[in-house]
């Protein structure tokens, strides 16, 4: 097996194992990182391959210093999307304002990057996947800490020890949950519900979003590329978390479809495609922010951990830096010592990126006439204002250079 930029150095102990849950952005991203410094990694990952769909991501500020020194930023350079419209629109369907994507998210035109999740998780992929071990179609069951290690049983049957063990397994984390209890402790509920899925490309769209508003509900067709098919997103305004039974497939689709029964422009084609879509995905807009983010020798990293929500648009770019400041914390330390590396020198990146609810996306989906009306407002001033100053909160940390004693 060779080694992808492995150390050179002579090892007189054997590797460490160490165990990634979830092969996400941060899993696989971690597991590079983990791998680098010496690790014998392994990661296992509930679904049975990589996951191909989902809404196309942001990569930005410090992110981009990371996949440059995992050697992956001309792949993605290649891989970017490049969305040059957005258009929002009344409840009538008439144009309110068409500006430049990254004067809304404050990214930077010309650097900061935005892809398919495919193509990040393939490129993080590509990168280590003859360094480490991936088990598909399996999962943590239980996990056993003692002093010098955890003993997991996997779901499939079998059970192994590693030195440590690591949650890189998504917004309703499974190891949070096993380590820390439930997720409701640490959940802050931001006040929407959201509908995802992907329908045919039957509006002319290319390289664009379009977004139709009325007070507390949004639609969206966000097309990217010359694709045949168009990503559909559906918000509205909901006051209080929705009740459990939010959770039945029927129930979500039947609220949202009550919610725009009376809504114009294209939504009513969204709606009957959302009935049929079998890449639906419909969850509360909702933030995770812990206290610690590891105990004994089991850590969290990305949305398990300190998951920004989307209205901030830097979930992929927290998981990268994450891993990396995470993986680089542990090179030489153990795990006590290096987990609070991890949490000292990242924890401030990840406050002031969770922060930005309000400064960007949130507003995006204003819930009242008033706030609508000022949004509009605003987007019309937006629409002659060139896109080259990014959010001081996407560079807010200097990556430092992390080296190995082992």
């Amino acid at each position: 097996m060779t080694l992808t930029g492995q150390l050179t150095n002579t090892r007189t102990t054997p590797r460490r194992k160490v165990l990634v849950s979830g092969a996400g952005v941060a899993g696989t991203a971690l597991a590079f990182w983990l791998n680098r410094y010496g690790y014998a990694v392994t990661v296992v990952e509930k679904a049975g391959t990589l996951r191909s769909g989902g809404y196309p991501i942001d990569v930005r500020g410090t992110a981009l210093e990371v996949v440059r020194r995992m050697g992956i930023l001309p792949q993605l350079q290649e891989a970017h999307t490049d969305s040059r419209r957005f258009t929002f629109l009344d409840g009538d369907g008439r144009e309110v304002a068409s500006v430049n994507p990254h004067t809304v998210v404050g990214s930077v035109a010309g650097r900061d990057l935005e892809v398919r999740r495919a193509d990040l998780t393939e490129a993080l992929h590509t990168a280590v996947r003859d360094d480490v071990e991936f088990l598909f179609n399996d999962s943590i069951d239980t996990l056993d800490p003692f002093d010098h290690g955890v003993d997991v049983t996997f779901r499939a049957g079998s059970r192994r020890t590693f030195d440590m063990v690591f949650g890189a397994d998504g917004l309703h984390s499974h190891t949070r949950e096993l380590l820390f209890g439930t997720e409701k402790q640490f959940h802050r509920y931001l006040g929407y519900c959201f509908a995802v899925f992907t329908m045919r490309n039957t509006f002319g769209l290319s390289h664009e979003i379009t977004m139709w508003n009325t007070p507390g509900r949004a639609a969206a067709l966000y097309a990217v590329g010359d694709d045949d098919e168009v990503h559909a997103f559906l918000n509205f305004a909901h006051l209080d978390p929705p009740s459990d039974g939010f959770r039945a497939p029927e129930a979500q689709r039947n609220l949202f479809a009550t919610t725009f029964a009376d809504a114009g422009w294209e939504v009513p084609g969204m709606i009957a495609a959302m009935r049929d879509a079998d890449d639906l995905f419909i969850d509360v807009v909702s933030q995770i922010r812990m206290p610690r983010w590891s105990s004994g020798r089991v850590a969290l990293v990305g949305d398990a951990a300190y998951a920004p929500s989307f209205l901030t648009g830097q979930g992929s770019s927290l998981a990268l830096v994450g891993a990396y400041m995470l993986a680089g914390s542990l090179a030489g330390r153990d795990a006590a010592a290096g987990f609070a590396a991890y949490e000292h020198e990242t924890r401030a990146f990840v406050t002031v990126n969770q922060d930005q609810i309000g400064k960007g996306g949130a507003t995006l989906f204003p819930t009242t006439v008033q706030a609508l009306k000022q949004r509009n407002d605003m987007l019309r001033n937006l629409s002659t204002m060139p896109a080259t100053v990014g959010r001081p909160a996407h560079s807010a940390l200097a990556l430092p250079e992390f080296t190995s004693t082992r």
